[in-house]
C-alpha cells in the first residue's frame, strides 16, 4: 500500500458519523448528436479505417443532478455517457474548463465522462493512432474542438434545465456480455480465441449478466431519463468500416419509443475488460433462436436489455424518491504503473524495428502495422523511461458517490470483471454501480488480473496494460474503503 498516495481529497467527506441525511433532488437532462462530418477516421482496431458513411448517430447523453438542503446545495453529480471508444482525460479537463466558463459557480470535478467504447467511433487523440490523411478527412482536431463545444454545451442546458424530480434505482439479469478469455490446457490463454479446440479447458473468468438501472422522473411523474449499467463494451459491429453507436442505438431508439423521446438514455459500462457481446460457443442454437424471432444480433441484445430495463421498472416504478442522501467525492489516487521487463523490452523492440524496415520498402503496409508499431513503440519508451525513474506511478481520477441506498463508484480502464465484483462483494451499500472508462491516457488501457497476467495474449500482455494487478487490487481497497465511510451505519 505504500504506492497508494492521496494527492487531493477534492470534496469533504460527508456521513463520518451518524447517518447520511435526506435532502431534495434536482434533475437535469440534455442530450448533443456528436456524429462527426464524414468521412472520418474510426478508432478501436490496429488498421486505419476511413468510414464514408454513419450507420447510427452518436450521441452524448447527460443527467446532472443536485441534492438541496433548506435551499442550498448539498452536493452534485454530471454524468456524460458518449458513444466513444475512450474519452482522454486532457479532452475532459478541455470540456470543464468550457463549462467553468459558462457556470462559475459549478464545482467541475464533479463531471463524470464515461465511453461506452465503440469500436467504430472517430479518434480522438492524434499521436500515434493512425497515419491519418491530411486531406480529405475530418482531422482529429476538428472533431475534438466539434465535441468538446457539443457536450460543454449539453452540460450547462442540463444543468440550468434541472428542476424537482424523483429517483429510485433497480436490477435485473440479461446475457449480453461473455467472457472472451479462453484458458487452453498448457497454462496459455487467447483472448476471442477458439472454444471448439481439444485442449481448450475454460473462459479465464467471471461472466457478469447483472443490469444495474437508475430512474429518474420530473414532478409529473413522467420518465426524464435512466441509467443502465451492464458488464460488455459495445463492440458487436467492431470490424466495420463506418460510424456506428453499435447496440446503444437500437437500446436508446426502443426505449424512446415506449417511453417518449424526451427519454435520456446513459450507458454504462461495468467492469468489463475481459468480456465481448460475440458469441464465444453454441454460436448456431443462438443464432436459430434469433432467426426465429426475425432479429439482427444487434437487434437481439437490444432486446434482452429493454427486456431488463422493463422488468426491473416495472417492479420499482411506484419506488420513485424525491429526497434521497447524496454525496460525491473525488480524489487523485495514485497507482504503481506496471514495469516493463528487459525481455518485453527487447520482442518490442524488434517488433518496431521489423516494420520500420516494411514500411520502408512498401509504404503501403503503414496501414495495417503503424498503430501496432507505435502500440509496441510505447512500451520501448517505458522500459527507457525506468533509467530515471524506476518506480512510475499512474494518476487516476477516482468518483465514489452514495446516491440514497446505491453507490456509484468509477475508474479509468478497461478493468477485468473480477475487479468489478470484489468491490460488489465488499460494498457495505444496497446496490453498487461500477463504471470503466471514465476518462483514460491511452487506447487500450486494459487492467488484468493475476491469472491474465500468466496467461498471456492481448489485453493482458504490457503493450495493452499500464497498469497491473496490484494497482487493480489498490483501487478495489480504496473504493471499498471510501464506500465504507459513506455507509456508517452498516456496520
Amino acid at each position: 500500500m505504500r504506492f497508494l498516495k492521496i494527492i487531493a481529497i477534492l470534496t469533504t467527506l460527508a456521513c463520518n458519523t451518524g447517518k447520511a441525511k435526506a435532502s431534495e433532488l434536482l434533475v437535469g437532462t440534455a442530450s448533443a448528436d456528436i456524429t462527426p462530418a464524414l468521412p472520418v477516421v474510426v478508432t478501436g482496431q490496429f488498421f486505419l479505417r476511413i468510414a464514408p458513411v454513419a450507420e447510427t448517430p452518436l450521441t452524448a447523453n447527460v443527467v446532472a443532478i443536485e441534492s438541496r438542503d433548506q435551499n442550498r446545495q448539498a452536493d452534485a453529480a454530471i454524468f456524460v455517457s458518449c458513444d466513444l471508444l475512450y474519452i482522454p482525460t486532457d479532452l475532459i479537463e478541455m470540456i470543464r474548463k468550457e463549462v467553468r466558463q459558462h457556470l462559475p459557480e459549478m464545482d467541475v470535478s464533479k463531471i463524470i465522462m464515461n465511453a461506452t467504447h465503440t469500436h467504430t467511433a472517430p479518434v480522438l487523440v492524434a499521436e500515434n493512432e493512425y497515419l491519418i490523411p491530411k486531406e480529405g478527412v475530418t482531422q482529429v482536431e476538428t472533431y475534438r474542438k466539434f465535441f468538446a463545444d457539443k457536450v460543454s454545451q449539453a452540460i450547462v442546458k442540463a444543468w440550468k434545465n434541472r428542476k424537482p424530480g424523483s429517483i429510485t434505482w433497480g436490477l435485473s439479469h440479461a446475457v449480453v456480455g461473455n467472457n472472451r478469455r479462453v484458458s487452453y490446457a498448457d497454462g496459455t490463454a487467447g483472448m476471442n480465441s477458439k472454444t471448439n479446440l481439444p485442449e481448450f479447458r475454460s473462459f479465464e473468468g467471471y461472466e457478469d449478466h447483472d443490469v444495474n438501472m437508475l430512474f429518474f422522473w420530473d414532478k409529473n411523474k413522467k420518465l426524464i431519463a435512466m441509467s443502465i449499467d451492464l458488464a460488455c463494451p459495445a463492440q458487436e459491429v467492431e470490424g466495420r468500416v463506418a460510424v456506428n453507436a453499435d447496440y446503444w442505438h437500437p437500446v436508446r431508439e426502443k426505449l424512446k419509443k415506449q417511453f417518449g423521446e424526451q427519454l435520456c438514455v446513459m450507458g454504462w459500462i461495468a467492469a468489463a475488460g475481459d468480456h465481448t457481446p460475440h458469441l464465444m460457443y453454441r454460436q448456431a442454437s443462438d443464432d436459430r433462436m434469433r432467426e426465429f424471432r426475425k432479429l439482427s444480433r444487434m437487434d437481439e441484445i437490444a432486446r434482452r436489455i429493454v427486456n431488463a430495463v422493463n422488468e426491473a421498472y416495472d417492479a420499482v416504478k411506484e419506488d420513485g424518491r424525491t429526497s434521497v442522501s447524496m454525496t460525491h467525492q473525488v480524489e487523485k489516487l495514485s497507482l504503481p504503473m506496471r514495469v516493463v521487463t528487459e525481455a518485453e523490452y527487447n520482442d518490442a523492440k524488434a517488433f518496431v524495428q521489423e516494420s520500420e524496415v516494411s514500411i520502408a520498402k512498401d509504404p503501403k503496409t503503414a496501414d495495417q502495422l503503424y498503430r501496432k508499431m507505435k502500440w509496441n513503440d510505447a512500451t520501448v519508451k517505458r522500459y527507457e523511461n525506468l533509467k530515471t525513474n524506476p518506480r512510475p506511478i499512474y494518476d487516476m481520477e477516482l468518483h465514489v458517490l452514495r446516491l440514497g441506498d446505491i453507490a456509484i463508484c468509477t475508474n479509468e480502464f478497461e478493468l477485468f470483471s473480477d475487479y468489478g465484483i470484489r468491490i460488489q462483494a465488499r460494498s457495505k451499500a444496497l446496490q453498487t454501480f461500477v463504471i470503466q472508462l471514465v476518462g483514460s491516457k491511452a487506447w487500450g488501457a486494459y487492467l488484468p488480473t493475476e491469472k491474465a497476467v500468466k496467461g498471456g495474449a492481448y489485453s493482458a500482455v504490457v503493450h495493452s496494460s499500464l497498469i497491473g494487478p496490484e494497482g487493480g487490487q489498490i483501487i478495489v481497497d480504496r473504493t471499498v474503503e471510501l464506500i465504507g465511510r459513506l455507509w456508517p451505519e452498516v456496520k
